[in-house]
C-alpha cells in the first residue's frame, strides 16, 4: 500500500518538478541573454573609446614628428606633450612610467648634461615627454588622467591647435589644399574626436 502511494505521489510530482526546472532554465537563459547584450553594448563603447584614444595618441605623435622634421609651424606644438600624457593608453603609460621610462629619462638627462652639443634638437620634446611621465604627481598620473579633467584638457588642446592651424593656413578650405594639408588637418581633427566621444560615452 505504501509503495503504491509513493508511486502515485511520484507520478503526480514529476510533471510539477519538471515544469519548475524548465521555468528556472528559461529564466537563466533570459538572464544570460540580457547579460550578454549589456556586456556587448558596454564593451563596444569601451572598445570604441580605447581605439579612438590610441588613434588620437598616434595622431599627436605623428604631428610632433612632422613638426620636428618638415612641417615647421609657429603653432605651440609643445602642447602635444600634455595631450599625449593625458591620452596615452593605460598599458603604454604604465610601461613608460616604470623601469623603461626611468632608463630613458636617465639616458636623456645624462646626454643633455654631458653631451649638449651632440644632443639633437628633435629629441627635446620626446625627452620632455618621458620626463613628464616620470615626475608627474599621482594626482595627475592616476586621478586626472582617467576622468573628465584629462579629457577636458585634451579637448581644449585639440580645439586650440585646430584653430591655430586654420588661422596659419588662411582658412578651413586652405588647410586641406596646402602641402601635407590633409594629413595635418585630419591629425588635428582626430585630436578633437577622441575627447568628444569620451565625454559622450562617459
Amino acid at each position: 500500500m505504501g509503495r503504491l502511494l509513493m508511486q502515485h505521489v511520484a507520478t503526480k510530482t514529476e510533471p510539477v518538478i519538471a515544469s519548475l526546472i524548465d521555468s528556472d532554465i528559461n529564466e537563466l537563459k533570459l538572464a544570460a541573454k540580457k547579460l550578454f547584450n549589456d556586456a556587448t553594448i558596454l564593451g563596444g563603447k569601451g572598445f570604441g573609446t580605447s581605439s579612438l584614444r590610441l588613434f588620437a595618441t598616434f595622431a599627436a605623435i605623428y604631428l610632433l614628428v612632422l613638426d620636428r622634421t618638415n612641417w615647421r609651424t609657429n603653432m605651440l606644438t609643445s602642447l602635444l606633450v600634455p595631450y599625449i600624457f593625458f591620452s596615452l593608453p593605460r598599458s603604454l603609460f604604465h610601461l613608460f612610467r616604470g623601469d623603461l621610462g626611468k632608463w630613458i629619462a636617465f639616458i636623456t638627462v645624462v646626454l643633455r648634461l654631458f653631451l649638449p652639443r651632440h644632443f639633437p634638437d628633435w629629441l627635446e620634446i620626446p625627452g620632455s615627454m618621458i620626463l613628464l611621465l616620470m615626475v608627474a604627481p599621482n594626482v595627475f598620473a592616476l586621478k586626472f588622467r582617467n576622468n573628465w579633467v584629462g579629457i577636458g584638457i585634451d579637448l581644449f588642446i585639440g580645439c586650440y591647435l585646430l584653430q591655430e592651424h586654420i588661422r596659419a593656413t588662411g582658412g578651413f578650405r586652405n588647410s586641406f589644399t596646402q602641402k601635407h594639408g590633409i594629413s595635418n588637418t585630419l591629425g588635428i581633427i582626430m585630436l578633437i574626436v577622441y575627447p568628444i566621444c569620451a565625454f559622450i560615452f562617459h
